[in-house]
């Protein structure tokens, strides 16, 4: 009997679990009844179903990246570009998902790479190269965005962005060695607008430094002729107080001094007349 009972118990708990089924935050599920869609769109939560009858399938309801590797475009000037894009993109139908793709997301984004790819190429045929490299990139992908959802309804999920991650010439390109030499000249006017504007600052550097030069120079010459003004001034003043004392020995001094700047060659010659004034110390002792 009470192997009986226990088989009745654990019956009774397994359908009570085959009765209910969980969505987790972040999920959405459909319940299907032989194989046939009756419900969808469960929010997170606990749910009933019915058992051996109804099935529920879960699906991932957050945003999911479809990252394509970079494929070739051509502008309208007929210019090679390679573009490297990524894809953000959610299940807005379950019903339509699962009856499209049956519920399989690698599946969804097989069928979702090519929409976006030709969209992407005909965004970028009708532009230029300097409009998909600059600031009309955005429009680009608002555009691309809003004409993919149109073509992705039937599969149950909704474009949220499109955002180009890189655009690149190919190293084959024409167009690359002319922006390579584009950038080059660009560079080197710059670097000869900085160097232009290095040497006249050097030469107003120089200048100045010039100018100040010639004013220290000139400030030293002043107070050096001041200063040996001053000295001659000093040196005739003991000269004169000097002669005043004794002119008669001043004046043998300074014959002393004559006789010593005249004589000091070793092999010069002197022509004087013997009477001369200039000799009256060497004539007369006394």
């Amino acid at each position: 009997m009470r192997p009986i009972v226990s088989i009745l118990i654990a019956g009774v708990i397994l359908l009570a679990i085959n009765c209910v089924f969980v969505v987790r935050e972040g999920q959405t599920a459909i319940l299907l009844q032989f194989g046939r869609i009756v419900e969808s769109g469960y929010k997170p939560g606990l749910h009933f179903k019915i058992p051996l009858m109804q099935q529920a399938l879960r699906f991932d309801s957050r945003l999911q990246t479809l990252d394509a590797a970079a494929e070739r475009y051509l502008t309208s000037e007929k210019k090679d570009v390679n573009v490297d894009f990524v894809v953000k993109w959610k299940i807005s139908d379950p019903t339509r998902f699962y009856t499209s793709v049956a519920g399989d997301q690698d599946r969804a984004q097989q069928r979702l790479a090519p929409t976006i790819k030709d969209g992407m190429r005909t965004a970028i045929n009708s532009r230029t190269l300097k409009e998909v490299v600059s600031s009309a990139r955005s429009d680009l992908t608002d555009t691309l965005v809003e004409n993919a959802n149109l073509k992705t309804r039937n599969l149950g999920i909704e474009i949220i962005d499109v955002r180009i991650k890189r655009v690149d010439l190919p190293e084959a390109s024409s167009v690359l060695r002319s922006v390579y030499e584009r950038m080059r000249s660009e560079r080197k006017q710059v670097a000869d607008a900085l160097r232009a504007e290095g040497n006249e600052a050097a030469e107003r550097i120089r200048s100045d430094a010039d100018r100040q030069v010639q004013i220290i120079k000139a400030e030293a010459y002043r107070e050096a002729q001041s200063g040996r003004g001053e000295g001659d001034a000093k040196a005739a003043e003991i000269y004169a107080s000097s002669y005043g004392k004794d002119a008669e020995f001043y004046a043998f001094y300074r014959s002393l001094e004559a006789y010593r700047e005249a004589f000091q060659a070793n092999n010069g010659v002197l022509v004087l007349d013997p009477k001369s004034e200039f000799l009256h110390y060497l004539q007369d002792s006394k």
